[in-house]
């Protein structure tokens, strides 16, 4: 039987994520192969921290329960590395699909090494310095949020700037988590559009500088959602605080990214492309204009 699209309601099928850990790794590669399938409707799981044959049985006998629910049984997403821990679950009723497995082995065959999971080494804090600074560029950004302070700006990586509910926030937070990068973000006025120019406090910071912004209906959308039936959300505002943010972009050579269809991992991803941050030492090194 092909395999065709049909008009009826997309079948429903449980995914569950499981790491011993806090499950990173594989819930970002899990939901990115499940996007490949539109046609398809997943209740989604995470399960962290199955570090014990105890709290295996306990996730087994879950996953037998849905598949029973379901009607079919689930796909289980897997970086789990005890293997009686996985013996558990690979004795369940679901696809188990082990993503260390299908890596592991050519890598340690091309490196001529054994892998930490190979030899019984589990996952934990291995370097300190890179987690420190982690915790430091979150801090950095929180103490940097929306304008909030101009000091210290010079130890920005990256300078966020945009109107309001933009997407800078959210958008500096999974920078600095992430990637460990340095994001402050400052707002842009509608007395900074009326001038039009930026703010004098970030004159100095220009190469560090990248605009966000947006569609004017969905910003109307989301500022209607918190301020319902104001100026500050009617979708007039919102047409001419996007109209003149983007030609003082223009005037100023600042680079804009288009958010309204892009998740903040592609927005983050993409900013870390376009400002040349090098992840490996946490810093940029200056952006080359060509990109604009």
């Amino acid at each position: 039987m092909s395999l065709q699209a049909s008009n009826e309601d997309p079948p429903r099928r449980t995914a569950f994520f499981l790491s011993d850990g806090t499950g990173i790794t594989v819930e970002n590669f899990g939901r990115s192969l499940l996007t490949q399938f539109e046609t398809v409707k997943f209740a989604q799981q995470s399960l962290r921290f199955v570090s014990t044959v105890e709290r295996a049985r306990e996730v087994r006998r879950k996953i037998n329960e849905t598949a029973v629910f379901d009607g079919v049984r689930p796909l289980v997403f897997s970086t789990l590395v005890k293997p009686e821990v996985q013996a558990e679950i690979k004795n369940s009723n679901a696809l188990f699909l082990d993503i260390f497995a299908t890596f592991i082995s050519p890598l340690e065959e091309e490196l001529g090494c054994i892998s930490s999971v190979s030899t019984g080494r589990f996952h934990g804090l291995h370097n300190v310095d890179e987690y420190s600074s982690r915790i430091e560029a979150v801090d950095f950004t929180l103490n940097h949020d929306d304008g909030s302070t101009t000091r210290h700006l010079d130890e920005a990586d990256v300078i966020l700037i945009g109107i309001s509910r933009s997407g800078k926030t959210p958008t500096c937070l999974y920078l600095s988590l992430q990637y460990g990068i340095r994001a402050a973000n400052f707002p842009i006025t509608e007395d900074d559009l009326e001038r039009p120019n930026l703010p004098r406090s970030l004159l100095a910071y220009k190469d560090k500088l990248v605009a966000l912004s947006t569609e004017p209906d969905r910003l109307h959308r989301i500022r209607e959602a918190r301020y319902p039936n104001s100026r500050y959300s009617s979708l007039n505002q919102c047409q001419f605080e996007v109209r003149q943010a983007e030609a003082l972009y223009r005037k100023m050579r600042i680079p804009c990214l288009k958010t309204t269809m892009k998740s903040i991992e592609e927005i983050a991803a993409t900013i870390v492309d376009l400002a040349e941050l090098d992840l490996g030492r946490g810093r940029g090194p200056g952006r080359s204009r060509a990109h604009v």
